[in-house]
């Protein structure tokens, strides 16, 4: 009896054409800005990077004038 009340309860799927289901503007939407973001992030972590870099060099010759006066005072 619940079987008959379960088949009579789910529709069956109707069939559909694969070229008609698409992602449409908002698939668009959410994987360009998906896109954006990441290019954003790219150039966030280059320039950090490259502060870093600068920083040490930095350090580097600080370094190395400190140590030149040392040996000259």
């Amino acid at each position: 009896m619940f079987t008959i009340l379960y088949m009579a309860a789910t529709p069956s799927p109707k069939p559909f054409d694969e070229n008609t289901v698409t992602p449409g503007w908002v698939g668009f939407s959410v994987t360009f800005l998906i896109g954006v973001v990441t290019i954003l992030l790219i150039i966030d972590m280059v320039r950090r990077l490259r502060r870093a870099r600068y920083r040490g060099e930095i350090r580097e010759q600080l370094e190395a004038e400190r140590a030149a006066e040392d040996k000259a005072g």
